[in-house]
């Protein structure tokens, strides 16, 4: 029989949770037996009463959940103190994070696991289902939004009234992928005026088809903007500085600025100056999404809300993590579409394709060596 375990997160920033009753019934249906750590969901509204409902084993502690697991399913990449208690060979799913942090990366190699990279999952057909990328930074952008009506001493839409017309807010969205394009819609809903930049072609149709205003210098470079797995890529110091110019007379009119620019690998790209954020109004606000990877504003700070010049800079950690319940509904379910194809459903055994190319894309660590093509070499 197939052993899942889920442990609760040890990082004291993570409210999510790598699984939920309806995929721990799905577990079960396939043949496998789950065992949770008590109070692992308490922070998505999952009690463990909850838990033992859809047919797992509910336990005290995370050694006595993992202990000869088969498959550990968590949010974020396990500790070192986490690692011990694995059996050789378990694999561990999870967000793993690898990108600056190689030696964690060793550890997970030493201790003999087989850890696997949810971030890494390909961006194909068969695979949308399965995408944490999208499913958490979807939500990230909903409630960036949120975040910043909260933080922003006005109403966001236009209300006429009898005291008089409110204008409507004015929200510019930098970057507009999975979590910008749900920031966009998002900002519309609540009644504001959007409009939003990004270095990709192919995002001005689809800005502009959710009623916003695309902002960007559309040249030559920025017709071959975008790389084959539809991520954005570098762009020259000549484009930089052409669309800093734009932007930045641009960002001197907004009330709402969300920024969400990511580059794999790499550290969040600089968009908005000091400078910049002097020439915004009193009261604006500004949040970055990017402020784990050290921000796409140079005033932002992890895990703070800093005041510039009377704007505010709001550099919340985890934003996922801020709606806990709907994010660990999503991810769950992202695991489930995963690891669902590394058992065979006749035999309800563990059956891992190690050709397969999800299983390729995403495995970081295999018997003691770090595998993975951008980590290669580095567990010897």
């Amino acid at each position: 029989m197939i052993k899942i375990a889920v442990p609760a997160e040890t990082d004291k920033a993570e409210t999510r949770v790598a699984a939920t009753p309806e995929t721990v019934k799905r577990f079960i249906g396939l043949g496998a037996e789950v065992t949770v750590e008590a109070g692992a969901g308490a922070l998505s509204r999952i009690l463990d009463a909850d838990y033992a409902d859809a047919g797992a084993k509910l336990v005290d502690t995370a050694a006595a959940a993992v202990a000869d697991a088969d498959i550990v399913l968590k949010v974020r990449r396990p500790e070192s103190t986490e690692l011990a208690p694995l059996k050789a060979g378990a694999l561990v799913i999870a967000a793993m994070d690898p990108f600056g942090h190689e030696d964690a990366v060793k550890a997970m190699a030493a201790a003999g696991i087989t850890a696997i990279a949810m971030e890494f999952m390909p961006r194909i057909t068969r695979a949308q289902v399965m995408d944490v990328l999208s499913s958490q930074a979807n939500l990230a952008g909903y409630q960036a939004v949120i975040d910043a009506a909260e933080v922003f001493d006005r109403a966001l839409p236009m209300m006429m009234t009898a005291a008089g017309t409110v204008p409507a807010a004015r929200v510019f969205v930098m970057g507009a992928g999975v979590a910008g394009l749900q920031a966009v819609a998002t900002a519309r809903r609540l009644g504001a005026a959007v409009s939003a930049t990004d270095v990709r072609p192919a995002a001005k149709e689809q800005v502009e088809s959710l009623g916003a205003k695309f902002i960007a210098v559309e040249d030559e470079e920025f017709k071959q903007a975008e790389t084959a797995g539809g991520y954005a890529k570098e762009m020259s110091d000549e484009y930089k500085k052409k669309q800093a110019e734009l932007v930045a007379d641009h960002i001197a009119k907004q009330d709402i600025v969300i920024t969400t620019a990511l580059i794999p690998g790499r550290p969040a790209p600089k968009l908005i100056s000091a400078a910049m954020v002097e020439s915004m109004k009193p009261g604006s606000v500004i949040i970055d999404l990017a402020v784990e990877r050290g921000g796409n504003c140079e005033l932002a700070r992890a895990g703070e809300i800093v005041v510039h010049n009377e704007v505010s800079i709001v550099g919340h950690l985890n934003v996922p993590g801020r709606i806990a319940a709907t994010a660990s509904q999503l991810y769950a379910k992202n695991l489930f579409a995963f690891v669902e194809t590394l058992i065979d459903k006749e035999k309800q055994e563990l059956a891992v394709d190690w050709e397969d190319e999800l299983v390729t894309a995403t495995v970081l660590t295999r018997d003691g060596a770090v595998v993975h093509p951008a980590f290669a070499g580095q567990g010897e």
